[in-house]
């Protein structure tokens, strides 16, 4: 997974360099025809869509500058990689066309205004607003095919941006052509439509970008793709508490899992991390952070005053003293039911074959008759534990490999103590 987390980022900088030369390229020949033309031929419409051809030179080095940076390695500074600077870019993008549309809005308007000062347009728009018409639909196309290969947002907005140019220049041609038919305002409204058209476009890019920036999350169905992706998961019984929001053209996954509540901490983090790479297998996912829980704590706490580690050993070694004994291991599960408590004595080590299976017996009721010394009722109160298991485990020792003998003695909730025969265990 990391390999395909570094590839992918590299590809996208190579098409969005390739593709933004591009539209540089194109829209600073058209640019220079559409306001030349423009102010010769006295068509405002087609002054007012070489503006927006110029703003559309101006993102282009945005969305450059922003490419350069995105990609960067984290840092102390930005722990998660800089990917949110292509979305800051397409909220300079849309803030930038929303300026554009009002002011050729205000500049139609004032146009409007004076109608009999409105001087008659020349061919020669109309031949360039034809122009500018296939080339921006050309460039649309070839822009939002790379775009949508390496799933840029970024870039995506910019290809848009070029079919607003292109639905612009069809506006400015239908103006220009109603001007030489003898109806002149058409020309200055067909500006107008254009700065509307801008400024819509703007708003909807700035508006997403803000929403991104603001931790928008992934919609329902990526959402249920990431929580299948867990579910999917050996080990994991339920996912809950799950969020994600958006780091770029990326997101971010927080999840909790739930699991078995009996199994050891490394199993829980085997799982969890089984759990992150296989969310990571969706390259709509930077990382992942899972939270492994044994019940779900959405509705479900362990009570707060229960005994620490440090506490119950204290009282297990001072319990277990009086009959000779010495915890080997302490293992404790706090859940909502309450402390479940679970002690394991140190084995006793034999030689089966040396001392015969009525020494072994001997020796284990020996350990037995000691634990039976040790008040384990009385120490589950103290602890105030919902359930006390103590283990008795013996290694007999052969010459061609081990087993080992194991008593379980438990203190059940209702006070009763229990045993179970000696069997193997692994």
């Amino acid at each position: 997974m990391q390999s395909a987390a570094i590839a992918h980022p590299a590809e996208k900088q190579r098409v969005a360099r390739k593709s933004t030369f591009a539209s540089i390229a194109v829209n600073t020949v058209l640019m220079t025809l559409q306001i030349v033309i423009g102010t010769i031929a006295h068509s405002q419409a087609l002054v007012a869509d070489g503006v927006h051809s110029l703003a559309d030179l101006i993102s282009d080095f945005v969305v450059l500058i922003a490419n350069r940076h995105s990609g960067a390695k984290p840092d102390a500074d930005h722990n998660y990689g800089h990917s949110r600077y292509e979305t800051v870019a397409s909220l300079f993008l849309g803030a930038l066309l929303i300026s554009v549309g009002v002011g050729m809005l205000w500049r139609a308007g004032t146009r409007l205004a004076d109608l009999q000062n409105i001087p008659a347009v020349h061919m020669s728009a109309f031949a360039v607003a034809a122009l500018v018409l296939v080339c921006k639909e050309a460039l649309f196309r070839y822009m939002l095919r790379e775009a949508k290969r390496v799933r840029s947002a970024m870039l995506i907005a910019n290809a848009w941006h070029a079919r607003s140019d292109a639905a612009s220049s069809l506006v400015v041609g239908i103006g220009v052509i109603g001007s030489l038919a003898g109806l002149r305002l058409l020309d200055p409204i067909a500006a107008a439509i254009v700065g509307f058209m801008v400024a819509r476009m703007g708003w909807t890019f700035g508006w997403d970008a803000l929403q991104d920036l603001s931790d928008r999350a992934l919609d329902e169905t990526a959402a249920a793709d990431m929580r299948a992706l867990l579910m999917s998961t050996p080990g994991v019984r339920d996912v809950h508490e799950m969020r994600t929001r958006k780091m770029g053209d990326f997101a971010l996954v927080d999840a909790h899992i739930l699991v078995d509540p009996m199994i050891s901490v490394s199993e829980g983090h085997y799982i969890a991390e089984s759990a992150r790479l296989r969310v990571l297998t969706d390259k709509r996912v930077l990382d992942a952070l899972i939270h492994v829980d044994p019940e779900n704590d959405a509705v479900a706490h362990p009570p707060v005053d229960l005994p620490t580690r440090e506490r119950v050993s204290a009282e297990v070694d001072a319990a277990l003293a009086p009959g000779g004994l010495r915890a080997a291991a302490v293992n404790l599960h706090y859940l909502s039911t309450g402390l479940d408590v679970e002690v394991v004595l140190p084995a006793a080590s034999g030689n089966w074959r040396a001392t015969g299976s009525a020494e072994a017996a001997r020796l284990l009721e020996s350990q037995t008759q000691s634990l039976d010394r040790v008040d384990l009722e009385a120490l589950k109160r103290r602890l105030g534990a919902r359930k006390l298991d103590v283990l008795l485990q013996r290694d007999i020792s052969v010459t061609q490999g081990g087993s080992a003998a194991e008593l379980k003695t438990g203190v059940a909730p209702g006070g009763r103590s229990s045993a179970t025969e000696p069997h193997n265990a692994a």
